[in-house]
């Protein structure tokens, strides 16, 4: 009897390893825009829209995805973007980048990789 309760209590133990080890957890999926002037400084309090639009015909111009930013002191706008991608999606997004500071203004594109950090410049004059 005590030869079966080890080969269960070993099996059990064996199972919830195997289990833990294949479970992969979702990384965050983040856009990183780095806004800079003509002078290749980079821009704090500029306002930064990334958006995207839909590639289906007749739907052209309709918006699928728009977030809104303000760059930080080290002239990053950094976008979250764990709701848009969903763990097991394949794919990847190419989104417009708007980016303004006073009068100057700048547009650009970012490819965004699930599950990674994906990083673009935009300048603005």
């Amino acid at each position: 009897m005590k030869k079966y309760s080890f080969l269960l209590l070993a099996a059990f133990f064996s199972l919830t390893i195997v289990a833990s080890l294949g479970c992969n957890k979702k990384k965050d999926t983040i856009a990183k825009i780095y806004v800079r002037n003509s002078d290749n400084a980079l821009v704090s309090g500029a306002k930064v829209v990334l958006y995207g639009e839909s590639s289906e015909p007749g739907q052209q111009g309709k918006v699928n995805l728009s977030d809104t930013t303000i760059s930080n002191s080290a002239g990053e706008a950094i976008f979250n973007l764990n709701d848009v991608y969903q763990k097991g999606q394949a794919g990847v997004a190419v989104l417009n980048i708007a980016a303004k500071s006073g009068t100057a203004t700048g547009t650009g594109i970012i490819k965004v990789v699930e599950e990674v950090t994906s990083e673009e410049t935009v300048f603005i004059q």
